[in-house]
């Protein structure tokens, strides 16, 4: 009785956050697919700019075919969702399905003006709402582009990374339409591509990237105590022995783990050097964080 009255807040909490979660992922899709289409419709289409990526090819057999766009993106990605229930889950290859019919949708039926003929502002904020589209859709658990998803499964089968793959792939699909379109439409679409991609990374990583920072230090307790009481950082201690020289004589030493934002490690190397100017401190990028005391970043 007592174990099954301790369960139902721990199930109460779990369904809440669930429902959380999917109202989130709705949420976030629901304005990837918004902002994507208002860099389609808006900026690319009617001045025959494309990006990199699945969409990009979506948006070169555009211009090469007389296909309606919409169309063309549900071909286009529909493999690679295919590529994504095998890998991933179904949920995922259900909710990147319901997001590209949508944004097929959205891009077939909606009108919008054009909103510039300049076509420097159309690469860069053409490049800024679908990159916008992309992240968000991402950040909900969906693709509208599916390229990241067939370079996880080359990466499987081969030595190239999935970075290396993606690199790769938009190298030769902006060969191949300087060939078919031109050149200057070629590079002005990889500047299309480039806001594109620095806008998903903003999106998905933000501004802030976390870094995580190791102390070796022999006044590990009084550099704990600085980033814990007055940078506010939550700090883990690791008992280890020394490797090399006297300090091999001490096996009772702690090493110091704490993790900040990027904008944060000015100031704790400034409050390390203060304590001890001989620490020897690692850093190194950590992709994300859940829980512990550390500084949100914003849509985490």
């Amino acid at each position: 009785m007592v174990k099954q009255l301790l369960n139902i807040p721990n199930a109460a909490w779990a369904q809440k956050v669930t429902i959380w979660r999917q109202v989130k992922d709705v949420l976030f899709i629901g304005i990837g697919v918004v902002m994507a289409s208002i860099g389609l419709k808006g900026f690319l289409l009617p001045n025959g700019f494309f990006d990199g990526g699945a969409m990009g090819v979506s948006l070169l057999l555009e211009i090469l075919t007389p296909v309606d766009l919409s169309f063309l993106i549900i071909l286009v990605n529909l493999p690679f969702i295919y590529l994504g229930y095998k890998q991933l889950s179904f949920r995922f290859a259900v909710k990147s399905t319901l997001a590209i019919f949508a944004l097929a949708l959205l891009v077939h039926y909606i009108e919008l003006p054009v909103i510039t003929a300049d076509k420097l502002l159309i690469a860069v904020f053409g490049g800024f709402f679908l990159g916008s589209g992309i992240g968000f859709a991402i950040r909900g658990g969906a693709v509208i582009d599916g390229t990241e998803v067939l370079a996880i499964q080359i990466s499987r089968r081969s030595s190239l990374t999935v970075g290396d793959f993606i690199t790769v792939f938009n190298v030769c699909l902006f060969i191949i339409a300087a060939f078919l379109v031109g050149l200057e439409t070629a590079m002005y679409s990889m500047l299309t591509y480039f806001s594109a991609s620095r806008t998903v990374d903003f999106l998905i990583n933000g501004v802030e990237e976390y870094i995580g920072v190791m102390i070796i230090s022999d006044f590990a307790d009084d550099i704990k105590s600085k980033v814990t009481y007055d940078l506010g950082r939550g700090v883990t201690a690791f008992k280890a022995d020394g490797g090399f020289g006297e300090k091999a004589k001490n096996p009772d030493r702690n090493v110091l783990f704490t993790v900040v934002t990027r904008l944060e490690v000015t100031r704790v190397l400034t409050e390390i050097e203060k304590i001890d100017p001989k620490a020897f401190v690692i850093q190194y990028p950590i992709k994300d964080t859940k829980g512990g005391m550390i500084k949100k970043r914003p849509l985490h």
